[in-house]
């Protein structure tokens, strides 16, 4: 990949995506807590808060909220996760939300036998209303310059128009020769009044020539891709690469502009209890991270997005792809430690697990 200099540019990474307010009920149920913790999360928005907390790099978020005091509120952790804010579009709130709103979303950490459970409020948000015009990419990719571009399937899901936006902003990027990466990240909640799996391929079809570098899980390339490939063995461990192999090989005969092709994969014995690894297709070769088997999670959610953002990372400081996976996988490992959608971990406590480092107390 030819990754613009530093120097060039004022962000390192770009990124385009709905940011939410989640309503955490710590080790109880949702439906039946009398109290919430609230965090930002989403998508795209923690792949740049990753990059920024955790990796030290410039990075900002290009989203929309509606101004009330939910909007302000997640503009305030926004604050704290150091993403940069200026091509934040804040649109005009009717005070009742027929117009627009903010997303909400409800998510417990699940223990054991029982799984995790989110429960999304998000309809008619201002950010699902962005239309193309909206937003001045030319400024962004043009004037300020951006070295890495990243959005995802679940902002393409979020209205009929998004998906435009997205086209939009990558065609900017692209025309500036800015990498661009695109997270899979499908959620059957998000499609599932709007044509399912179906609409969702077609949707991440029709803009995958565009993308430079493609994520996913063991499971969204035929989810969101329609990926389903001859020969592949269904009932190979989830921890395989034999079939990811297989997909890439799809895939990237398919879209020859695909450069970099990147998964996790996880195998959930438990809610609490994972293996977990990643491996990674880059110039005609699969680099395969560390394998992490009983991996204890105290929150998943927000481990696909670290991984992205230790990979991007990796890529950025010009490491290699060996060393870009294990970023990743290393990095969404940390993350999973602790709650909320976003990282807490350092850059340190990162490279310390690639090295191998194990839990015994610093002080």
């Amino acid at each position: 990949m030819n990754i613009k200099p530093k120097e060039q540019c004022k962000w390192d990474l770009v990124s385009l995506g709905e940011v939410m307010l989640r309503l955490d009920p710590g080790d109880g149920r949702i439906h039946t807590t009398r109290t919430f913790q609230a965090w930002e999360g989403g998508g795209e928005y923690n792949v740049a808060r990753g990059l920024k907390r955790c990796f030290g790099m410039n990075t900002a978020v290009v989203t929309a909220l509606a101004d009330n005091p939910v909007g302000r509120l997640v503009q305030d952790l926004i604050y704290q996760g150091g993403v940069d804010q200026s091509h934040l579009r804040w649109v005009k709130y009717d005070g009742v939300g027929r117009e627009s709103r903010n997303g909400l979303n409800f998510t417990e950490k699940g223990f054991g036998v029982r799984g995790a459970v989110g429960c999304s409020d998000r309809g008619h948000t201002a950010v699902s209303q962005l239309k193309p015009g909206d937003i001045d990419w030319e400024k962004i990719f043009g004037e300020e310059g951006a070295r890495w571009f990243h959005c995802g399937g679940i902002f393409a899901a979020l209205s009929e128009t998004t998906p435009l936006v997205a086209q939009e902003a990558m065609e900017a990027a692209k025309k500036h020769g800015t990498i661009i990466s695109y997270d899979l990240n499908y959620r059957p909640s998000l499609w599932k009044s709007i044509g399912s799996s179906e609409k969702a391929i077609e949707v991440n079809r029709g803009l995958a020539s565009l993308i430079d570098v493609m994520l996913g899980n063991e499971e969204d390339f035929t989810a969101a891709l329609g990926f389903a490939v001859e020969g592949v063995d269904e009932h190979l461990s989830a921890l395989d690469p034999t079939n990811f192999g297989k997909m890439i090989a799809k895939a990237v005969a398919e879209y020859p502009n695909f450069k970099v092709v990147a998964t996790t994969l996880r195998n959930a014995k438990t809610a609490t209890l994972n293996d977990w690894g990643a491996v990674c297709w880059y110039d005609g070769q699969l680099y395969e991270a560390t394998l992490r088997e009983n991996l204890e999670i105290y929150d998943r959610v927000g481990g696909g997005d670290s991984f992205a953002s230790g990979l991007i990372y990796g890529f950025l400081t010009g490491q290699g792809a060996q060393r870009a996976v294990d970023y990743g996988a290393a990095h969404g490992a940390l993350a999973m430690t602790t709650p909320g959608d976003t990282t807490m971990a350092t850059l340190s406590e990162v490279e310390k697990l690639m090295k191998g480092g194990g839990a015994r107390v610093d002080r």
